[in-house]
């Protein structure tokens, strides 16, 4: 029996236009994280019994409802530029347009597994969980591909100041992203199935959408142990940071020592400096490397900061590579160094330059930077802490944090610069994705940035201290130091790689369905 659409084609893209803008909405600034569940569910019904090229339809409708407005920050990273909204545009375009050819999948999900053995059971239990598999293997290739993926729109990170943020310590961001697609697949069946199960037997059909329910909700947080304290103090400097920002040479630095100032009268176990807050490569100028000298003394703690660097070798030089690189300067032999793992493509490199550079000369020119991988440790020793690091956007690397707690980190510190983005929601989404691995990890995160906003956030994901932003400050606080691997780290991979069985029951489905069609 041919699966008939839910809803009339006009239908399906009302829907799905409200599904992305709600899904926006459960998204910092506003936040309404409950909408994230009626966003998904209107995605859902909008595919069921479309065909592929009206799925594909649907789904590029419902992205772009989205991520347009979602990260229409992207706009501002080139300042007054004429072709400043390219940026925003082309990433927001291109998302849209994978997202909709995962949507296809979504559909023949629908189309083909009820084809293939249409029970009660296969229509409540296993097409919800086939359908979240999919969805949820959608979201983690879409973080990882292209040129290294573009992870911010993952469903789970709606969560992070809800009571659901506690399940990611269990299963990860990508499993609390599954079980909330299958709520909603769940509950989406159950209406379907009403219609054609007898009044008596319609109360076990919401038996495990009430299930799923109640595990999002009661699981308590997986339990890490404390063992000790750090005494921070982390800096915003508020300075010139931004790409386009006009400044003359150590601006950012003179506002990171000028905010720092109050810090030499303080007894503290490290200072803490955001991403870019030293504006020239302390590892090649040794002007830069005698100032920051001098601070170490004068704060009597390390500094863990943050430069473009060349690792010693001449930085004009095209030869040599350039890194965006956490350092901890102690004053005292060599700086224990940690590259950003993931450099943002057409931000931080442009990859195949040659070929865009051919399509939009004068927009790729205006993007001079050349950053490098780095494969170093995510973690730095300061006497018996071993704190973890993720600079900038790697804090939406789940690799990246998992490495960081297998290299013994018993706190976070996430260094970024959100000066490109001043006056929109990008500081408030990476806020948030910072708080959702505090409670993932069960360790303290702070989350600095030249220009706010910064936090120092506990396990559980309370707010302990907070700069606002667009103004110089200085947090001091002693953070807790914890030890103990949470199940969500420890299977986040595991879980990635059994989505894949929702794309193998869709092939397996695709295949039985054309011969019981025949039978």
């Amino acid at each position: 029996m041919p699966v008939r659409p839910l809803l009339p084609l006009w239908g399906a893209l009302l829907a799905a236009a409200v599904g992305g803008v709600a899904l926006d909405a459960s998204f910092p600034s506003l936040g309404i994280w409950p909408l994230a569940f009626p966003a998904v569910a209107l995605s859902l019904v909008s595919l069921i019994g479309r065909s592929a090229w009206s799925a594909f339809l649907v789904g590029v409708v419902f992205a772009a409802a989205f991520y347009f407005p979602h990260i229409s920050w992207a706009d501002t990273f080139l300042g007054d530029d004429p072709f400043a909204w390219a940026p925003w545009v082309a990433l927001a375009s291109v998302e849209s347009l994978l997202h909709g050819a995962g949507a296809v999948l979504i559909a023949l999900a629908y189309r083909w597994i009820p084809r293939a053995r249409d029970t009660t059971a296969i229509r409540a239990l296993v097409l919800p969980a086939v359908v979240a598999a999919i969805w949820t293997w959608r979201e983690t290739t879409l973080g990882s591909w292209p040129y290294g993926g573009f992870a911010w729109g993952r469903i789970a990170m709606t969560q992070s100041e809800s009571p659901l943020a506690r399940v990611t310590s269990w299963v990860g961001v990508s499993g609390l992203t599954f079980l909330m697609v299958l709520l909603c697949a769940l509950l989406v069946e159950a209406v379907r199935l009403a219609a054609r199960t007898p009044a008596a037997r319609r109360a076990w059909l919401v038996v495990a959408p009430v299930l799923t329910a109640v595990v999002l909700l009661v699981v308590p947080q997986f339990p890490t142990a404390p063992v000790g304290s750090i005494s921070v103090g982390a800096v915003q400097g508020n300075g010139p940071a931004a790409y386009m920002d006009a400044r003359a040479p150590f601006d950012v630095l003179n506002a990171q020592i000028a905010a720092s100032a109050p810090l030499r009268e303080q007894d503290v176990d490290v200072v803490l400096w955001p991403e870019g807050g030293v504006d020239s490569d302390p590892l090649y100028n040794t002007g830069t490397a005698r100032v920051l000298d001098e601070l170490v003394d004068a704060y009597g703690a390390p500094l863990l900061m943050n430069a473009a660097s060349a690792r010693g070798g001449d930085p004009t030089s095209p030869e040599v590579p350039i890194y965006n690189t956490s350092m901890l300067w102690t004053g005292d032999g060599e700086p224990q160094l940690h590259s950003k793992r993931h450099p943002v493509p057409f931000g931080e490199y442009v990859p195949d330059r040659p070929f865009f550079e051919a399509l939009a000369p004068d927009l790729i020119g205006l993007i001079q930077r050349e950053y490098t991988p780095g494969d170093d440790s995510p973690v730095f020793e300061v006497g018996a802490a071993r704190i973890g690091l993720a600079i900038c956007f790697d804090v939406i690397s789940d690799g990246l944090i998992g490495e960081g707690i297998g290299d013994g980190a018993q706190v976070f510190m996430f260094q970024t610069n959100n000066a490109d983005f001043r006056g929109s929601d990008e500081n408030l989404q990476q806020l948030a994705f910072a708080r959702m691995r505090a409670i993932e990890t069960g360790r303290s995160v702070v989350n600095l940035s030249t220009t706010g906003t910064s936090q120092i956030i506990a396990a559980d994901g309370a707010t302990l201290d907070a700069l606002p932003i667009d103004e110089a400050g200085l947090m001091v606080a002693d953070v807790e130091l914890r030890d103990g691997t949470t199940p969500g780290v420890a299977i986040a991979p595991a879980v990635d790689a059994a989505m894949l069985l929702g794309l193998v029951a869709l092939v397996l489905a695709g295949v039985l369905a054309p011969r019981r069609g025949r039978a």
